[in-house]
């Protein structure tokens, strides 16, 4: 059953809130509540007929090829979560860090079981060799020294290229690759300040990424799907190691606003934490990686006709 508008806007309100979180993906939750071919054939639709239809003005038509409805509803989901949220989540990484980030952490083990469950089954040595490959080239950067760009107007466009290319894949954050370039706090800042300029910028770069890298993820999971899963699970698997609550800084720098933050962690065990900290708060973390696990097994039962393992279709 295809969800109607009230569907699809709460739809976008949990990708939304899932992209504001490093280590979960937008993605993901569309592909887990039922609507992640119909974002990927809407977004593959700006293409040459569009081009043409709007040259004709014939807006009817192309309103219709575009599934135009359909990307409105889902993205002002997508706003509302975000600017209801970030503050709340600003709050929560500066008073609660240790459950929010086991609450992460829950979340995205139970993508990867949901993910694993229903795009490799019957899985070969390639999509074996494609986790693999995923997970470590994740561990690798997630271990590495954070980048840190400048933050000016062409960061923000670049960190939205980058970033929403990351969003629509189902497997990896958009967050999460703003926390690699070092621009996940400077993003979270624009929207609880309202920098228009920006969050413009951010969002012209967000507009090119999504043209351009929605056909040729369209084509991989068309032509190669389960090696394409695959890579893209292992790419979710490893992010643990950045979610991980408990993590010794190796490096931090002061930020514009003079705060200091961490820009290298290295995980350690909760004993080791609570010896170096006073405190793990094991139980409390607990809880909240059940509770964020919890969560996507609610969104996967709340889906109306969950997309089974086929390439995205276009619409005719």
């Amino acid at each position: 059953m295809t969800p109607g508008p009230v569907g699809i806007f709460l739809r976008g309100m949990a990708m939304g809130a899932a992209d504001l979180v490093p280590g979960v993906s937008g993605g993901t939750v569309a592909l887990i509540t039922g609507v992640y071919g119909r974002l990927l054939a809407s977004l593959s639709a700006f293409d040459h007929k569009a081009l043409t239809l709007l040259w004709q003005r014939d807006f009817r038509a192309l309103w219709q090829h575009v599934d135009a409805t359909f990307l409105m509803t889902l993205g002002a989901g997508i706003a509302a979560a975000i600017f209801s949220l970030a503050g709340v989540l600003r709050f929560l990484l500066q008073t609660q860090p240790l459950p929010l980030w086991s609450f992460f952490c829950g979340l995205v083990l139970v993508s990867c079981w949901q993910l694993a469950r229903t795009e490799l089954r019957d899985a070969g040595l390639t999509a074996g060799v494609g986790v693999s490959l995923g997970v470590l080239t994740m561990v690798v950067i997630g271990l590495a020294p954070a980048m840190a760009m400048p933050q000016h107007l062409v960061a923000f466009f670049f960190a939205g290229v980058l970033g929403i290319c990351a969003m629509i894949l189902p497997g990896i954050s958009g967050s999460f690759i703003l926390l690699i370039l070092g621009m996940y706090e400077a993003i979270l800042t624009a929207v609880v300040e309202r920098d228009f300029a920006a969050l413009a910028v951010f969002a012209l770069g967000c507009a090119i990424g999504l043209m351009l890298f929605s056909r040729l993820l369209q084509r991989l999971l068309e032509n190669a799907r389960q090696p394409t899963m695959a890579v893209l699970i292992g790419f979710l698997m490893g992010s643990l190691v950045i979610l991980w609550p408990w993590q010794e800084v190796l490096q931090t720098l002061v930020d514009r606003h003079g705060e200091t933050r961490p820009v290298r962690t290295w995980p350690v065990t909760p004993w080791e934490y609570a010896r170096a900290h006073g405190s793990a708060e094991l139980l409390a973390c607990l809880l909240s990686a059940v509770l964020g696990g919890g969560l996507v097994q609610g969104l996967q039962r709340l889906a109306s006709g969950p997309e089974k393992n086929e390439p995205a279709q276009r619409a005719p």
